[in-house]
C-alpha cells in the first residue's frame, strides 16, 4: 500500500523536472488530478494538515541557513509572524 502523499510528491517533482517528457508530465498531472478529486490529497493547500511544529521549525532553520536567499528568509519571517512564532 502506498502513501498517497508520497505518490503526489513524486508526481509534483516530475512536473518540476525539466528533464522529463511532456507525456510523463501529462501523466503526472492526471494522477494528481485523480488524487485531488478522490480527496486523498489536497493540492495548493499550503501547510494545512502538516505538523505545525515542524513547519515552524523548518522556517526557523531556514533563517539560520547561510545557503538560502534573502527572499526565502523574508518569506520564512512572514510565515513565522503569521503563525505568531518567535524567531
Amino acid at each position: 500500500m502506498s502513501n498517497s502523499g508520497n505518490v503526489a510528491g513524486g508526481h509534483k517533482a516530475n512536473l518540476a523536472n525539466s528533464n522529463t517528457s511532456d507525456e510523463s508530465k501529462q501523466h503526472s498531472k492526471e494522477v494528481l488530478d485523480e488524487l485531488e478529486q478522490s480527496g486523498e490529497v489536497n493540492q495548493g493547500n499550503g501547510d494545512a494538515g502538516k505538523n505545525q511544529g515542524n513547519v515552524i521549525g523548518g522556517h526557523k532553520a531556514n533563517l539560520k541557513n547561510p545557503n538560502t536567499s534573502e527572499e526565502s528568509k523574508e518569506h520564512s519571517k512572514q510565515v513565522l509572524e503569521e503563525k505568531g512564532a518567535d524567531y
